[in-house]
């Protein structure tokens, strides 16, 4: 017989130096603070505090309760029909399992952030001053419209464990404590901890990176704090904002398969390179040399965003917010497809052969039915909460039908039915359809496939998000200024606009953890 373990039921939170936030004291200081206007930052993140689902797993806690404090959109579901930031969805720049094991950095957490659709700066503690600090604590507690996150050594505190994270509620000015909203609350509860000291634990070197610890200051609107910035002369910050739009409409760059490393050194390093050859001489060529050495499972790092719901969920109706959601993602495909790139991609699909096989079997996934059972199969993962699970989802059938949504306009809406084991569900796929009559330089429409994503503009849209310095190397004076016309997102409309610029910024992410630098380098990526 196996003698049970006895477990851990919170630890006693050592007073002094720290406060516990429902003792006598803690109240006190709670209404003082909030006679005093320094609680305001409070409501917001106590509407969204969560205890962290795993013990290594406070950073990830800390970050998905402020992006629901800031109301950004994560585009995809959580659970049901729900989207909501939620820790299992913070894997872009570290697999869970690592994290679950060792836990995040400080710049890895900036990555995360960054992955997530937010604007954000980084700051360490010694790039900074105490008075800094406080200016910026005294900034959040005074608005609701920011918020801080701290990560600092806990020994510092006279408590057990090492380096944590943890969101920021509010502040005293009299006695100069920050109440930390502690989100390992099966352990410590929130509680109030000097100023000065809370500085001293950020002050302690990771030793994982060899980096000292920081804050992030975050606020809800970046032109605001960009005016604080210039009155409090600080440049060195982890700045986290509320972006003004949904990040990744309809295009995102994937971490989920490991040939992602492959695929963004072979974009941001070999690319660049490979312009350097005598042999461009016009825009094919050009062309010709990305495409024809893409790395396998390149069709893997940059997908299309759809939108996934349970059939039940639906039926035949749409919602408001799903009927706006799919035009904004028809306008991104609209922009796209009117590009003057997109029409030298698609001339350059059509005749393609067998030596760009990697993109030329990207550019043929335009079977929809089978597009469309793959989505099926992610979504139902994704609403069952079992997102990149190792249990098999199969699709069973697909019916492509057209609903009509707004007048004589017609939806088009994949069903299907997914299979896992014994049970089965119903999954509805949104598909955002493009312009029928485009002109596709001479050759078939059924080449060209316009009504809805597929490789063509996939591809314009990964080539629009490449640096400007990619295509440096052009020794053609007359094909680099061309090349440079029709890469630039100066002239882009707005929305396809920030749809590049957040796959560019991905991409300089992505490029970043390959390389191990997100610690070393917390400025915010090139746009």
């Amino acid at each position: 017989m196996k003698m049970a373990m006895a477990g851990l039921y919170k630890r006693v939170l050592p007073s002094p130096p720290a406060v516990d936030f429902a003792s006598s004291d803690g109240k006190q200081l709670f209404i003082e603070a909030i006679q005093n206007g320094t609680m305001e930052g409070f409501y917001r993140l106590i509407s969204y505090f969560q205890t962290q689902s795993e013990p290594a797993y406070c950073g990830l806690a800390s970050l998905s309760m402020v992006l629901n404090a800031l109301a950004i959109d994560p585009g995809r579901k959580w659970k049901g029909p729900w989207r909501w930031f939620d820790e299992s969805m913070l894997d872009c720049c570290e697999p869970l399992e690592k994290v679950k094991e060792k836990g995040i950095s400080f710049g890895k957490l900036v990555c995360l952030a960054h992955c997530a659709g937010a604007k954000v700066e980084a700051f360490r503690s010694n790039q900074s001053t105490l008075d800094d600090f406080r200016n910026f604590v005294v900034r959040c507690s005074t608005s609701d419209d920011c918020h801080m996150i701290s990560s600092y050594h806990r020994a510092t505190f006279k408590q057990t464990g090492t380096g944590h994270f943890s969101p920021i509620g509010g502040y005293h000015a009299g006695r100069d404590m920050a109440l930390i909203l502690d989100v390992a609350r099966f352990k410590y509860p929130p509680h109030w901890v000097p100023v000065t000291l809370l500085w001293e634990a950020m002050g302690n070197v990771d030793e994982a990176t060899g980096q000292c610890r920081g804050y992030a200051f975050i606020p809800a609107c970046l032109i605001s704090c960009s005016m604080l910035y210039k009155q409090n002369g600080l440049n060195r910050f982890m700045l986290i904002s509320r972006p003004h739009r949904d990040p990744g409409l309809l295009y995102t760059l994937s971490c989920k398969h490991e040939s992602w490393v492959r695929v963004a050194k072979y974009l941001m390093d070999d690319v660049p390179n490979l312009m350097k050859s005598e042999d461009l001489k016009d825009v094919h060529k050009v062309l010709s040399a990305v495409f024809s050495s893409l790395p396998s499972n390149f069709g893997e790092f940059i997908k299309w965003i759809a939108e996934v719901r349970r059939r039940e969920d639906g039926g035949q109706n749409l919602s408001q917010e799903e009927k706006g959601r799919l035009a904004l993602k028809e306008e991104v495909l609209k922009q796209v497809q009117e590009t003057g790139l997109f029409k030298h991609v698609a001339s350059f699909l059509s005749s393609v052969n067998s030596c760009c096989r990697n993109v030329l079997a990207l550019s043929h996934e335009n079977n929809l039915p089978d597009i469309a059972a793959g989505v099926c199969c992610q979504g139902a993962e994704l609403l069952a909460g079992k997102f990149g699970s190792p249990e098999s989802y199969c699709c069973r059938e697909t019916c492509v039908t057209t609903l009509k949504a707004n007048g004589d306009k017609r939806i088009t809406l994949v069903s299907g039915t997914v299979v896992n084991g014994s049970s089965e569900q119903g999954v509805d796929v949104l598909v955002p359809s493009g312009p029928k009559n485009l002109n596709c330089c001479g050759f078939s429409a059924t080449c060209c496939i316009g009504i809805y994503p597929a490789g063509n503009d996939v591809l314009t849209a990964l080539l629009l998000a490449l640096p400007p310095e990619t295509w440096s190397g052009i020794k053609d004076e007359k094909l680099l200024y061309e090349i440079n016309s029709l890469v630039s997102t100066k002239n882009l409309p707005t929305l396809l606009q920030e749809e590049v610029l957040h796959l560019r910024r991905q991409l300089h992410l992505l490029k970043k953890c390959q390389e191990n630098k997100v610690d070393e380098d917390l400025g915010a990526p090139l746009c």
